[in-house]
């Protein structure tokens, strides 16, 4: 019986049809051509007579098992797995556009999203505005003309949520395609497709994946949206995705349900702790700022927080021990990157139009250590001595 979006998700991630020789995980189909057992059989693939695969650019089985369950868990027709959350967000956005289209992207993506916006883009003759994505009056103001609406929710960095099922029924009353990051919640937490959603994005490499051993993206949407991907985009731009990639993401989301809701669990503990500590002026977390209800189910253990004036972020950092400093997010261990460290980076967050970040701010991953050792960490790091 194969996977279904009616499914509970528990049950999409840990149930698969038989595979080869009774296996009860998919194998790892390595390999780069596939090849016919007759020409009819080669030339009834190539006119799209039968599924069959031809080349592992394009589609391999191993790949394939991921593409599925992301699909189902999204509540979506197809899904297309590549090579990074950049490559799906490339791929999503490049199927959809022409020379001469309007993009309405919200404000506080990622960067290396408004990097390809603004930087890339505009070469070929693509326009792209940024709009507060919670100034309803704004969007509306903003959609009509335009190609396609990018949306994160929560965004990065400041976990600003959105009101998807608005969103979307503004962009659709236009004519407007509307593209969601979901990396942040999962679709444990959220599920943008059933609140009128045309197209979902993640980066696998986050909770999807949740080892921090592989970088992945995946597309999920209609199905038209998926075969336009397919036909006009991927297999030019070449973001493939390997076979064993596609093998470890399928065992990551076996266990998905199951760490998200610990995320969620030692994500409050530590927000709401970090909250009431003296050497701490904001949490940015949305289950503690009671927001996104009308579309989140829970919430992911990624958060923010400014320090106090007179914290030395650098002493912070370095004190900190079970915490590492590093970019990424999203598996089984915690991480730290101060905002102004971008202030120091080439083409770093803050160089971003409509993205600018206080140089107070923390970005925050709670991993899955045991979260009272991580406040006992978080603490001696904001102690006095850290101080300037």
């Amino acid at each position: 019986m194969r996977v279904k979006p009616e499914m509970a998700d528990a049950t999409i991630v840990a149930h698969d049809e038989i595979f080869p020789h009774g296996a009860v995980v998919p194998p790892i189909m390595q390999t780069s051509l596939f090849v016919f057992e007759s020409y009819h059989d080669m030339v009834g693939c190539f006119r799209g007579d039968n599924d069959l695969p031809i080349y592992s650019r394009g589609k391999n089985p191993t790949v394939r098992e991921f593409e599925r369950k992301v699909a189902a868990l999204e509540g979506a027709a197809d899904a297309r797995a590549l090579s990074s959350g950049m490559a799906a967000i490339s791929n999503a956005v490049l199927s959809q556009v022409r020379c001469g289209d309007r993009i309405l992207c919200v404000r506080n993506v990622y960067p290396d999203a408004y990097r390809l916006f603004l930087s890339l883009l505009p070469r070929f003759g693509i326009e792209v505005e940024f709009v507060d994505g919670c100034d309803l009056n704004a969007v509306a103001a903003a959609l009509p003309g335009c190609r396609l609406f990018y949306i994160e929710s929560p965004t990065s960095w400041i976990f600003e949520t959105l009101d998807l099922s608005s969103l979307a029924e503004m962009a659709r009353s236009e004519g407007v395609v509307t593209i969601v990051d979901n990396s942040w919640a999962t679709p444990i937490f959220q599920k943008p497709i059933s609140h009128g959603i045309d197209m979902v994005v993640h980066s696998a490499s986050k909770y999807l994946g949740g080892h921090s051993d592989t970088v992945a993206g995946v597309i999920a949407g209609r199905q038209e949206m998926i075969d336009a991907v397919n036909e006009f985009v991927a297999p030019y731009l070449g973001g493939k995705l390997a076979p064993f990639e596609a093998w470890l993401l399928v065992r990551g989301l076996r266990t998905l349900p199951i760490r998200m809701a610990q995320h969620d669990r030692v994500g409050r503990i530590i927000g709401e702790r970090l909250r009431n500590h003296p050497a701490v002026a904001r949490v940015y977390h949305p289950g503690l700022e009671g927001r996104g209800e009308q579309t989140l189910k829970g919430c992911s253990s990624l958060m923010a927080f400014d320090v106090a004036e007179g914290i030395d972020i650098p002493a912070f950092c370095d004190r900190l021990k079970l915490f590492k400093l590093g970019v990424s997010w999203g598996g089984h261990e915690s991480l730290v990157v101060p905002a102004i460290a971008g202030l120091e980076q080439k083409n770093g967050p803050n160089s971003a139009k409509a993205f600018e970040l206080s140089p107070r701010l923390i970005r925050l991953h709670v991993g899955l250590e045991d979260v009272d050792d991580l406040w006992g960490d978080l603490c001696q790091a904001l102690e006095p001595g850290s101080k300037q």
